[in-house]
């Protein structure tokens, strides 16, 4: 194993790890984000229910 570690500079190796990591959660994250179910900053979206339409109460002549 240490000589896995002649062939590649360990900085930039964790540095590549770090970043594609931090990537791949961001993705994930995102992902999540746009569902309904695990929304948690717009929370679940309510089902849309049908418009009641209001009609004009007819004029009470008195």
């Amino acid at each position: 194993m240490w000589r896995l570690w002649l062939l590649f500079d360990p900085r930039r190796v964790l540095i590549a790890l770090f970043t594609f990591l931090f990537g791949l959660a961001l993705l994930i994250h995102f992902i999540l984000l746009s569902t309904d179910k695990f929304n948690w900053i717009d929370g679940a979206k309510k089902a849309k229910t049908a418009a009641v339409q209001m009609a004009p109460l007819p004029e009470s002549k008195s």
